[in-house]
């Protein structure tokens, strides 16, 4: 089956495929570039209050420092 017409067309789909996806990674890639990136250090130390990498009295001793 595959001799009468050749493999062109099977490559061709494998081709177009990658491209695809190559299009679809590049631009998720550039969409996430800035995540994280534009947080303050409140926010930040917000967030490990809420994971719960800081306790109650840090947190609030470190806010009050970065307010100040």
């Amino acid at each position: 089956m595959f001799m009468e017409h050749g493999f062109g067309g099977g490559f061709m789909w494998i081709f177009w495929m990658i491209i695809i996806v190559a299009l679809i990674w590049v631009t998720a890639s550039f969409t996430n570039i800035n995540t994280g990136k534009d947080k303050t250090a409140l926010d930040l130390l917000e967030e490990r209050y809420a994971k719960g990498e800081i306790g109650q009295k840090d947190f609030t001793e470190m806010k009050k420092h970065l307010q100040s």
